[in-house]
């Protein structure tokens, strides 16, 4: 076996013994490669090899520190969701469901379930353009008078609308702007495409005008990507002022917006989508997905008419047609109020759940809105994202770390999000609670490094 990965051995027995703890600091590779008698080219090589097995994370002008611990784990044995047991209560996903739920969707299904219906619905996936009813009740779904149906193109879900409303308006080489924490899939849009993602300075009322105005000048932005309402992960929703600033900017560049609005629905106020500020430039995506439910779910882009054939070139090109059987349910649950009826359940719920957080973890600084699905949490001195994250796993629970939303390695925030969502109300309660353990059960020892009472 190489000499690098005997090293790597040693490294990881150290750390499944517990000899090396979650969160301390690994020496820099030079004093490692001293230390040990080796090449700094193989002191490299071992760093790499545990970053492969996940048992460290490197962080660009901060070191390298341990992020899990590895029970019963073997020697050369990459860490793997087996070896470190599976999170038990999950944080990462967001699906809300209701109580109730499947009552209100199920007539729906039913009749859809007879042998006539569901023969037609099953012969071909849905076209893009869908049919006059189903963009007459999708746009319906959006504040009133704010979209006109003949821009309505369907998709899969919501990942496919962004995708293929991307893919329209960005070609190789094109800059997309997104604001300084973003939703991880657009970044791998954006590889795909060939584009570079193009981070805009951030204040606490969202990205500022000015930012914008220089990432433009300095080269010509194909499209900006924003969630303007609720945005996730932080729950920041432009006020009134900036809204009208950025907005203006953006129609003298003339620069094509992608505007998310999945958790929009959620959001009292239920503001008009920011592209109505932006006639001819503004490109809404949305889904069933949180609305109603994920397992059977329609996604769908509200667009400028005239751009609506070029997103359903896009979205047939990627093989991102919606189910047929999906989209005319969707059309039946929209037009007799299921879809209302499960929304304002779900903003209650939601309501409730931030209100569950904000208790459990009293006396943390959080950032959320009362109307939210998930709370961004900035971490406590010393914590670091990935670190806790591997903590919060040891203990059984999921969270996502803020590094998973950074655009640009020079912003990697210490904070994590929690998803209030997809579990139940007791088994969140708990998770809370132990997650406030964790943060406040870790002290600095005399080194600067955590270590665990």
């Amino acid at each position: 076996m190489d000499d690098y990965r005997r090293i790597a051995d040693r490294i990881a027995a150290d750390i499944a013994r517990g000899r090396l703890w979650v969160g301390q600091q690994l020496p820099p590779q030079r004093a490692f490669s001293r230390r040990h008698g080796i090449a700094a080219s193989t002191a490299e090589r071992v760093y790499g090899e545990l970053a492969r097995r996940g048992l460290v994370v490197g962080e660009v002008g901060r070191g390298t520190f341990v992020r899990a611990t590895v029970p019963d784990a073997q020697p050369g044995h990459a860490l793997t969701e087996t070896s470190c047991g599976p999170a038990t209560v999950n944080l990462e996903l967001n699906y809300p469901c209701v109580e109730g739920q499947s009552e209100l969707l199920a007539p729906v299904l039913a009749e859809l379930l007879r042998p006539d219906a569901l023969s037609e619905a099953l012969r071909l996936p849905a076209p893009a353009a869908g049919t006059e009813a189903a963009r007459e009740a999708f746009a319906g779904l959006l504040p009133r008078g704010s979209q006109d149906p003949d821009g309505i193109v369907f998709t899969g879900n919501a990942r496919q609308a962004i995708a293929a409303t991307l893919a329209s308006l960005v070609r190789p080489g094109g800059r997309i702007g997104v604001e300084l924490l973003t939703y991880p899939l657009v970044r791998e849009v954006a590889a795909r495409l060939g584009a570079t993602l193009v981070p805009l300075a951030t204040d606490e009322r969202g990205p500022l005008p000015a930012s914008l105005a220089t990432a433009h000048r300095s080269a010509p932005l194909s499209a900006l990507y924003l969630q303007p309402t609720l945005h996730n992960p932080t729950s920041l929703t432009l006020d009134a002022e900036r809204r009208s600033e950025l907005a203006q900017l953006i129609v003298d560049l003339g620069i094509p917006v992608v505007e998310d609005r999945v958790w929009s629905f959620l959001h009292e106020d239920d503001e008009p989508p920011f592209s109505v500020l932006l006639p001819g430039l503004g490109h809404v995506v949305d889904s069933l997905s949180k609305r109603i439910a994920p397992g059977l779910t329609v996604g769908f882009a509200a667009v400028p008419p005239a751009r609506a054939g070029e997103v359903a070139r896009a979205v047939r090109s990627g093989g991102w047609s919606a189910g047929s059987l999906a989209l005319e349910a969707a059309v039946r649950w929209i037009g007799d109020g299921t879809a209302d009826r499960l929304a304002a359940a779900k903003r209650a719920d939601a309501r409730h759940r931030q209100l569950l957080a904000t208790q459990a973890l009293s006396g943390f600084p959080l950032l959320t809105d009362p109307s939210s699905y998930y709370t961004w949490w900035p971490l406590p001195t010393p914590w670091r994202a990935d670190t806790f994250t591997a903590a919060a796993r040891a203990r059984g629970i999921a969270v996502t770390p803020g590094t998973a939303f950074a655009v640009s390695p020079a912003h990697t925030p210490d904070a994590v999000r929690l998803g209030l969502g997809s579990v139940s109300e007791g088994e969140l309660v708990r998770a809370l609670g132990v997650l406030a353990e964790v943060a406040r059960e870790f002290p600095l020892d005399g080194s600067g490094s955590v270590r665990s009472r």
